[in-house]
């Protein structure tokens, strides 16, 4: 009775066991195959956000290398249409000049003609800025500094116009210059070089 049991429950088992394994290996072999990860994992990639971040990174590159290029060709294309004479001049030129500031500077009494200097073109500065006080410059034509001017009045005085005018004395063609911690009367032209003791400088012209 015994022996019958066991070959009936082998043969059970041989046919039931072995179905189920044969039904579900091709399932498995599906899922294992290797080729199927390599998909999986490429359209993974192309659909990934550092994918479509390296993506849009190459696309921004090229763009800005064409602008580039296009920049280059117009820099190239403007030179070429200035004349060389024209270009060499622009280099060698003052660039205090090309700023509207004075180059060299002058100071010069009131027949002298005022704006923007230069070696060729003499005129005394009328943008004349301390670099000591920080204060502009204050002018008066046909005027010139009395000679017992002194530190302290111009400390306290500028830059009232009305009270510098106490200092003033009247004389023609010359021109009186003031900050508020020097004073200077001119009656002619000169550079203003040549008086280092003027901590003076020249500042923006208006064009």
């Amino acid at each position: 009775m015994a022996d019958n049991l066991d070959d009936l429950l082998d043969e059970v088992e041989e046919k039931f066991c072995r179905n189920a394994s044969v039904s579900a290996r091709p399932a498995r072999e599906i899922k294992l195959k290797p080729e199927n990860f390599r998909v999986r994992r490429s359209e993974e990639s192309l659909s990934s956000p550092v994918r479509k971040h390296e993506a849009y990174g190459d696309d921004i590159e090229a763009v800005l290398q064409e602008i580039l290029d296009n920049d280059d060709d117009d820099d190239q294309t403007g030179s070429s249409d200035i004349p060389a004479t024209v270009r060499s001049h622009a280099k060698d030129s003052c660039p205090q000049t090309a700023s509207k500031k004075c180059c060299p500077v002058f100071l010069g009494g009131s027949l002298v003609t005022s704006g923007v200097g230069t070696s060729i073109s003499q005129r005394a500065c009328d943008q004349l800025r301390c670099t000591a006080c920080d204060f502009g410059i204050a002018m008066f034509n046909d005027h010139e500094w009395d000679s017992s001017c002194d530190y302290l009045f111009f400390r306290n005085n500028m830059p009232d116009r009305t009270k510098l005018r106490a200092k003033l004395k009247r004389r023609q063609g010359a021109r009186a210059y003031a900050c508020q911690c020097s004073w200077y009367s001119a009656n002619s032209l000169s550079e203003l070089r040549h008086n280092p003791q003027l901590k003076w400088v020249c500042g923006q012209h208006r064009a």
